[in-house]
């Protein structure tokens, strides 16, 4: 991982509220998908004058970051960080429910 997609992570989860604001996180071709406990207001603002960042989607509970072709990497910082006690940890999104087919489709 390069330092630039670990500081770029880092960036993105300060801007949502940390660790503790994250229920889950994937993503597709070009964006990172998180789903947040509770959405704050100036987030989406935030996230989208971050270096790096495209722009930001909120759509049907997602918080979309579009990075580009990079976001593989991003993710895998992103992961890692807020991972980084137990990799192996169960996450509360299991047990959240999953959306339309259409939500959980990338794009």
């Amino acid at each position: 991982m390069s330092a630039k997609n670990e500081t770029l992570a880092q960036n993105i989860l300060e801007a949502v509220g940390g660790e503790e604001n994250i229920i889950s996180s994937t993503h597709c071709a070009t964006r990172l998908r998180l789903v947040l406990k509770r959405s704050q207001p100036d987030a989406k603002k935030k996230v989208a004058n971050i270096d790096g960042v495209v722009t930001v989607v909120e759509n049907n509970g997602q918080f979309q970051v579009v990075i580009g072709n990079n976001v593989g990497d991003v993710y895998k910082a992103f992961e890692s960080l807020i991972h980084s006690e137990d990799t192996n940890e169960t996450t509360q999104a299991s047990n959240e429910p999953k959306g339309s087919i259409l939500n959980r489709v990338c794009i």
